[in-house]
């Protein structure tokens, strides 16, 4: 009888203290999906370097190919570009671009080609930003957000 007034006293602490996940100050979700850059040689326009079905719909990674390369990389959702962010991102955009080792989401790269490319979707409460970056030169470049 001891042991289960024992028991059930700590449940009751246990249940009293206020969880550790209601006080963080990030309230981002957060996701990265890798890609393959297209190989060369392809017709000119632009081509599939990848989709992804998700509950946000048919993420799709597009390349604008010229000459047979890449000239440039953009993501579509459900076969319509991003909405534009209005003003700035969220800080845990950041923080989520930082826990999957990325570069940080300030300027857009002005080149987005690269051997390797990643979607970054996080959310807050309001809203799911989608981002792509870039592989090049042993370092992962910002390229682009928009909302979902």
């Amino acid at each position: 009888m001891l042991r289960f007034a024992a028991f059930a006293a700590s449940l009751l602490v246990l249940s009293a203290m206020p969880d550790a996940r209601a006080d963080s100050s990030d309230p981002t979700g957060c996701a990265a999906l890798a890609f393959r850059a297209v190989g060369p040689g392809l017709a000119d326009g632009e081509q599939d370097a990848g989709f992804y079905k998700s509950h946000l719909g048919k993420i799709e990674v597009l390349a604008v190919v010229k000459s047979g390369a890449a000239q440039n990389y953009f993501v579509q959702m459900n076969g319509k570009a991003l909405a534009p962010v209005p003003g700035d991102l969220p800080g845990g955009i950041a923080s989520c671009a930082k826990a999957k080792r990325l570069a940080p989401p300030s300027s857009p790269d002005s080149v987005c080609t690269g051997d390797r490319l990643v979607v970054l979707i996080g959310h807050d409460s309001e809203r799911h930003y989608v981002l792509l970056y870039v592989h090049r030169g042993n370092v992962w470049h910002f390229c682009s957000a928009g909302i979902a």
